[in-house]
């Protein structure tokens, strides 16, 4: 049997399937799917690790006929290229919370009943506030432990009642623990992590409402990626709803022409 080592370090045996769901999920073509998972099969070993398998997809991938499928399959790490302040990270919960109807407001200073805090992201929907802890991990295999969960609620409960504060949430790009998820069911907390709730975690979200970070671009260099990011752009789809955005970039017209197909491809969803 062959087994696979985790980002977390943990071991498991290789599963198709799991293959297979992350090939559905980025809406690899039909007609591409079981070669995909021809190749990976064919570079398996015993202790092959998970960072190895996601690399020989994206090789396969790079070499398909179908422009871009590299970029849809790439959303792990391109959050994780949203950093390394996790100011952009805060950026992009508030638009995908605001696709969602909530009203939002970033990096707030809310004075509690003993200190201050700055709060990452605050949402209002259907007169309910929440303060979103928003945990950004630059490496995989991190997990958001309880003293996390703890921190979040400490500073929730020392602001709530001065500025109104109906709940806590904590947002991470990775996942959190057993126990983590376990307090915050106890006292009230919401959690979204990359997969937590099952179904309905960050990367269900963003996949649902086809709202991806520019990161995933191969079309840009990780230069114009900064400069769009540190002008608060960082959805694939402001750029397609408003492509004068990149006017700031000074593109050619070829490169334009480039980074605008990659867009509409990623934004599509269509196999």
């Amino acid at each position: 049997m062959i087994h696979v080592f985790k980002a977390d370090h943990t071991r498991e045996p290789f599963s198709e399937q799991k293959v297979v769901d992350s090939i559905l999920r980025a809406h690899i073509p039909h007609s591409l799917q079981g070669e995909v998972l021809t190749h990976v099969k064919s570079k398996l070993y015993d202790g092959i690790s998970t960072q190895e398998i996601y690399q020989h997809i994206l090789e396969f991938l790079n070499t398909a006929p179908h422009p871009y499928m590299k970029t849809r399959y790439s959303l792990k790490e391109a959050i994780r290229q949203l950093g390394p302040t996790g100011y952009p990270f805060e950026d992009f919960i508030s638009k995908l919370l605001q696709t969602e109807g909530h009203k939002t407001r970033v990096r707030q200073i809310l004075h509690g009943r003993c200190v201050s805090h700055e709060i990452d992201v605050i949402a209002e929907k259907d007169s309910r506030t929440a303060m979103i802890e928003a945990k950004f991990h630059n490496s995989s295999g991190v997990r958001s432990e309880i003293h996390v969960a703890l921190y979040t609620q400490a500073r929730f409960e020392d602001i709530r009642e001065r500025n109104h504060l109906d709940e806590a949430w904590l947002v991470t790009n990775t996942k959190t623990t057993i126990d983590a998820n376990i307090y915050a069911r106890c006292v009230g907390m919401r959690i979204l992590s990359w997969d937590y709730p099952q179904g309905a975690g960050l990367r269900d979200l963003i996949e649902h409402s086809r709202l991806h970070p520019l990161t995933m671009l191969t079309t840009l260099s990780q230069s114009q990626k900064m400069t769009l990011l540190e002008n608060h752009i960082v959805l694939c789809r402001e750029i397609l709803e408003n492509p004068a955005i990149i006017d700031i970039l000074y593109l050619s017209v070829q490169d334009r022409k480039n980074v605008m197909s990659e867009i509409t491809t990623v934004c599509s969803g269509e196999e």
